[in-house]
């Protein structure tokens, strides 16, 4: 139970430091889609479609490094070789991208079809959010989780300071003439949301550079091979991963009449934030877990702990799904500024359960990382992205973002009971399902028929979620009890 606690105190503190950054996208919807701000729900589509890129390029720039130093600095006894050869890898690498990239990147504007400005800043990003990863996996792997929060944090109130002032302050000043009417451009929304995004990443590395100044830049070629034989199967899971998570948006622009495309991506993509919720406390959870799960493998009957980590997920993940449902047309208020952008709304319920599956699955997915199997972590993410493609070229042409929805729920539910039906034949462990099949079911359940059957009927909705509150602290009541003890 000791170790449970301290991997709660860690996964606090590594939660506002993700909370934050994925937060980040989440505060600036009201921005994004206030009155005024960017011309059209189509511009906020452009936006999303670039974003989507960048998830797929962010992967490829990392290529499963950061869970392999995680594996090799927890397993080698030589720390200081595992992280100069990762640090040296991912640096050789990051720059190649980057000289490639800038080469081609008329090339590369056309192919996708975005304006080559937006592609140029892209690669700049891209190049320096690369250079922080080793850096700030050394700082988790040391556990030093305030650093990495402050850092985290820093990089949000720059990104976010300069997206308001440049949207909203920016003209502004410009109208009444100061030095800043020089800077202003109209109609350069989309160039000033990455230009913030630019500036923030490069302050960050700035302040991870005394990493690269302390590390003894220890090679090993041996190390580095076993280092990406460990990795390539994380890198094949990571882009059938962002195939799932926002290939959706690149399938609606291509498979969508050009006319709607944009404004439906721009709809689909303010209404799935609100499926946050759920992705914040999962992104969290995993941060706190992946070092805990490592540490503590070679303990007597971690299988136990694991065990009770899930438990503990499903039980407050059950409460996220429901609670986000109950009140979604309160949050919609909130979050999505314009009604423009409300009409796809029916697909909240259903990306926050698709985000609690996968969710499931990161915590299910100890298994393959302690026994390194990893190639098990690409074939279940590959049979994931196959699911998200097919749906999506079926369901989009009929149903459009409601298609897509309906892909990405069915592709982490595939994956979860895949990486479970796995565990259970090669390091099984004691998980409670009548509990997990409890919560889940009846959160499933009451979430739907709230949202589907009851909307907007707040008796119904909280009085469901009252009663399933009442189920869990019946059900966990032992477990808190000692919990609070320790």
């Amino acid at each position: 139970m000791s170790g449970l606690k301290s991997l709660f105190k860690q996964t606090f503190v590594y939660g506002i430091a993700t909370v934050l950054p994925r937060m980040l996208s989440f505060i600036l919807v009201p921005l994004y889609t206030s009155e005024g701000v960017l011309s059209s729900v189509a511009e906020y589509g452009k936006v999303n479609i670039i974003f989507s890129y960048f998830v797929l390029f962010n992967v490829i720039l990392a290529y499963g490094m950061e869970t392999a130093f995680f594996r090799f600095f927890n397993k080698e006894e030589d720390r200081e070789t595992v992280t100069g050869t990762s640090s040296i890898a991912l640096v050789i690498s990051s720059f190649m991208f980057f000289a490639l990239a800038m080469l081609f990147q008329n090339q590369i504007a056309s192919l996708i079809d975005i304006d080559v400005t937006y592609i140029n800043l892209v690669i700049w990003i891209l190049l320096l959010d690369a250079l922080v990863i080793i850096p700030f996996a050394w700082l988790r792997a040391n556990q030093k989780p305030m650093r990495y929060a402050i850092i985290k944090i820093l990089n949000v109130a720059i990104n976010l300071g300069l997206n308001v002032f440049f949207l909203l302050g920016l003209k502004e000043l410009a109208v009444q003439g100061s030095m800043f009417e020089g800077i202003y451009k109209p109609n350069f929304e989309i160039n000033y949301i990455f230009t913030a995004n630019l500036i923030a990443s490069g302050v960050t590395l700035l302040f991870m550079l005394p990493f690269y100044f302390r590390v003894k830049f220890n090679f090993n070629k041996g190390l580095l091979k076993q280092m990406l034989k460990y990795a390539f199967p994380v890198l094949v899971a990571g882009i059938a991963f962002s195939i799932n998570e926002t290939f959706d948006r690149i399938l609606l622009d291509k498979l969508l009449p050009s006319n709607v495309a944009e404004t439906d991506i721009g709809m689909y993509s303010a209404c799935y934030k609100l499926a946050l919720f759920m992705t914040l406390f999962a992104t969290a959870y995993r941060l706190g877990i992946e070092p805990f799960f490592f540490s503590h493998a070679k303990t007597e009957n971690p299988q136990k702990n694991y065990a009770l980590i899930l438990e503990f997920f499903v039980a407050f993940g059950s409460v996220i799904l429901l609670g986000v449902v109950v009140f979604a047309d309160v949050l919609k208020v909130i979050v999505i500024r314009s009604e423009d952008y409300w009409e796809a709304m029916w697909i909240v319920p259903i990306i926050l359960l698709a985000n609690f599956c996968l969710g499931i699955y990161h915590n299910l997915s100890v298994w393959y990382k302690i026994t390194d199997r990893t190639k098990f972590g690409a074939y279940v993410s590959i049979i994931g992205a196959v699911i998200t493609l097919v749906l999506n070229f079926a369901l989009i042409p009929s149903m459009s973002y409601k298609g897509s929805a309906i892909a990405t729920l069915s592709a982490y539910a595939v994956m979860m009971l895949l990486s479970y039906a796995f565990g259970r034949k090669y390091y099984p462990i004691p998980y409670n399902l009548k509990k997990i099949g409890l919560y889940m079911s009846v959160s499933i359940l009451f979430a739907f028929v709230s949202f589907y059957r009851f909307r907007g009927n707040y008796f119904v909705g909280i009085a469901l979620l009252i009663v399933f509150l009442g189920i869990v602290v019946i059900s966990e009541k032992n477990q808190i009890k000692q919990f609070l003890k320790k």
